[in-house]
């Protein structure tokens, strides 16, 4: 017979959950009473969810299953009713944010730091989803934070918890159900997209490459691209989850998938690339000869969703997160809709989603995604992208730069300044920022600002969400630093600039925006303060 254990426990400093939950190196999560506290301070700040289901699932990193397990009896011992579990503990962020949504569940426990190394010395990270498939709200996690440090015990009990195995046991009082990772979200993205089509595409020849990174997109994209959709074998590379994801940096961008893009870009490669994460949620989209930004992505995607059967009936709205180009907003321009510009994070998203004032989100941060789930979906994006190329029978070279015929092109470049020491990134920010009255009219910047946002759906306020510099023309140059990583800060400098001449719209972009960029760098003199000459990752 199982019991419930009440352990003694003190609070640990630095529980705070960032836009995608708790993230800290994997040493400091298996520490004694580390990962426990942060669950316990999540259920402490709920309330209702007695008998209440609860999904559970995570990316495969190292330490996945062991939290888990911790996961699972803590939530027996606090009353929960039902887990649902992936099995081998394993769930992509997307996956989850469905399950939840389908079965009803209270909320679920997602275990991931999204696009960071895995492995012994790498990155975990814990976060809570609500009953709407979505990241918990700044007010949840302000909550959470909060108990974290007023916290003095835990519960918990014994028992076996088996994961490799589908199928229903119990643990006290609790049903543990463990499900296949994949089933209900193939279901979902069938339903959402014309695979006779994509199929027909596949066996036309056309050839395409998915780089699943080692992570946990793989067993997805082999189920799906291979499986039900009949790409070749081999369709899918690196498509086994590795605790430590094969040594790869689990980020689908230029940098990291450089395997993919090699494979890709160059003269006589496949038709067709693409590649997300670590836990799902993003996504790189290439062809042959072409890279496709997540902000033209977005702003394609838009104006060809209703060439899928879930978005025949066209869109309500589109959402961007602030440092994402505005290319989206020239589609939703012409198709009459509204679009918005939010703070990044997934969960300003979700209010506009689950109000009906949206259908398809994208962050520049190689993030979209629609109505069909409350997070990001980089398989969900790689799906209407071959939806797209199946019925407009073109290549991504040819719908791309059609579009920009169409719309123009926003050139953008984003430089990313990563593990920068701490203090010396938040003096940066706060020089920008007590330097703003200042800036404008100078260098032919008509505003300057630090971007807030008021929601319309809740009314919340959100301040202080990246330094903007815009230019008379439209130009922009913005600055923010990121939340996601784990050692020291990530400064982010996003450049824009919008060109309507068809003529130039084959510059390199870093070529394009060259006066942009230096003075991105010089007006707040990057390499002064964080020794920096030059960014870590340019995309």
């Amino acid at each position: 017979m199982t019991f419930v254990q009440t352990i003694q426990t003190k609070p640990f400093e630095g529980q705070k959950p960032g836009t995608s939950g708790l993230r800290k190196k994997v040493k400091v999560f298996a520490g004694p009473h580390y990962a426990e506290n942060f669950i316990q301070s999540v259920f402490d700040t709920l309330s209702g969810y007695q008998d209440q289901t609860l999904v559970i699932g995570g990316d495969g990193r190292h330490f996945n299953s062991e939290v888990i397990v911790k996961a699972i009896r803590m939530a027996a011992a606090n009353g929960f009713g039902r887990v649902l579990v992936g099995r081998d503990g394993l769930l992509s962020t997307p996956a989850a944010s469905n399950i939840i949504r389908k079965n009803n569940a209270f909320g679920g426990l997602i275990l991931s730091a999204s696009h960071n190394p895995g492995g012994p010395d790498g990155d975990f990270g814990i976060k809570y989803n609500a009953s709407n498939g979505g990241p918990a709200p700044e007010k949840l996690t302000d909550a959470i934070y909060a108990r974290t440090q007023a916290i003095t015990s835990y519960k918990t009990m014994d028992g076996t918890v088996d994961l490799a195995r589908i199928g229903a046991s119990t643990l006290g009082s609790m049903t543990v159900e463990v499900i296949d990772p994949v089933d209900d979200y193939a279901v979902l993205m069938q339903s959402l997209f014309d695979f006779d089509a994509i199929s027909a595409l596949f066996k036309s020849g056309f050839s395409m490459k998915f780089d699943g990174m080692s992570a946990i997109t793989g067993p997805y994209a082999s189920r799906i691209l291979e499986g039900m959709l009949g790409g070749k074998s081999g369709t899918v590379m690196n498509g086994t989850p590795l605790p430590d994801f094969g040594g790869h940096h689990p980020d689908p961008n230029l940098v990291h998938a450089r395997e993919l893009v090699d494979l890709v870009m160059p003269p006589g490669g496949p038709d067709f690339g693409a590649a997300s994460d670590g836990d799902g949620d993003r996504n790189l989209i290439i062809g042959r000869g072409m890279y496709v930004t997540p902000s033209d992505s977005l702003a394609i995607i838009a104006a060809n969703a209703t060439l899928a059967p879930g978005y025949a009936t066209g869109l309500v709205g589109v959402a961007r997160s602030m440092p994402t180009s505005g290319a989206a907003d020239r589609v939703a321009a012409k198709l009459g809709i509204k679009c918005f510009e939010t703070p990044t994070g997934w969960k300003f998203f979700g209010n506009l989603l689950d109000a009906g004032l949206a259908t398809v989100c994208g962050e520049e941060s190689f993030g979209t995604g629609s109505n069909h789930v409350r997070e990001k979906d980089g398989l969900w994006a790689v799906l209407m992208w071959l939806n797209i190329l199946a019925h407009r029978k073109e290549s991504v070279y040819d719908i791309v730069t059609h579009h920009w015929r169409d719309y123009g092109r926003n050139f953008y470049t984003r430089h990313d300044y990563e593990e920068v020491e701490s203090d010396a990134a938040n003096r940066l920010i706060k020089n920008l920022r007590d330097s703003l009255p200042k800036l404008a009219g100078q260098h032919d910047i008509s505003k300057a600002d630090d971007f807030a946002y008021d929601d319309p759906v809740d009314g919340s306020s959100t301040k202080n969400q990246g330094i903007r510099l815009i230019f008379e023309n439209g130009s922009r140059i913005v600055y923010r630093l990121s939340g996601t990583g784990t050692a020291g800060a990530t400064l982010r400098v996003y450049v824009e600039s919008y060109e309507a001449d068809t003529a130039k719209h084959n510059q390199d972009p870093q070529v394009a925006l060259a006066p942009l960029i230096k003075l991105a760098r010089s007006i707040p003199d990057i390499a002064k303060h964080t020794g920096r000459f030059e960014p870590t990752v340019i995309t």
